[in-house]
């Protein structure tokens, strides 16, 4: 399912040439949050010592050394690239996590045991689900798709450090899953996913879990 009034990535418009090109996207590495396992969302955590040298051992799959990288404003993502020795050429707002609401800093146990049928009705509205005054993963393809756009348009690879949030509104996209139900392709940390960003209306997964480390 497409987010209502647009198409898949490419979102190619009258007289606009086909342009075709290929996303990394990388999760940031560990945060205290991730390893307590509190939601973060737009709260800006640094990464832990953990995450840290995690990021330092990092290395891109052969073939993306020339790829312009940018990254999510969050601090979190920034160290990733930074310590993979790579300079961010650009903060795109697009890559930010998804919006959490109220229920950032806890943990999803305690908003299930708190939220009983009402919390089980909401996740099962797959990307429809939306925390208190958060986003949701429909929500967040819809601020993807312009960005996808330009980044088909410019017709040049691009490394995105981003979340976990971004990349499975992604992967939904890219194989229409409504995220009711789980996945086909589980997503691995400490990954790279290729997505292939086609002005013909279309964003596909070329391939998950590329290992960095």
């Amino acid at each position: 399912m497409r987010p209502r009034g647009v198409t898949a990535a490419g979102l190619r418009q009258p007289g606009e040439q086909a342009a075709i090109t290929t996303i990394l996207l990388i999760r940031h590495a560990a945060t205290a949050w991730n390893e307590s396992g509190r939601i973060q969302g737009r709260t800006d955590i640094p990464l832990s010592a953990s995450g840290r040298a995690s990021a330092a051992r990092y290395r891109l799959p052969s073939g993306f050394g020339g790829a312009q990288v940018v990254s999510s404003p969050l601090l979190r993502t920034l160290e990733t690239a930074e310590l993979m020795g790579l300079v961010v050429a650009r903060r795109e707002t697009a890559l930010l996590e998804m919006d959490w609401g109220v229920w950032e800093g806890r943990t999803l146990a305690e908003i299930r045991a708190e939220g009983g049928d009402d919390m089980v009705a909401n996740e099962a509205r797959g990307l429809d689900f939306r925390p208190p005054g958060g986003e949701s993963p429909r929500d967040v393809q819809q601020r993807l798709c312009p960005w996808l756009r330009r980044v088909a348009l410019h017709r040049a690879p691009v490394i995105g450090f981003t979340h976990k949030g971004v990349i499975r509104a992604l992967l939904a996209l890219s194989l229409d899953w409504d995220m009711r139900g789980p996945s086909s392709v589980k997503l691995q940390r400490d990954c790279g996913h290729l997505f292939r960003v086609e002005s013909e209306d279309e964003v596909r997964l070329e391939q998950p879990n590329l290992v960095l480390v």
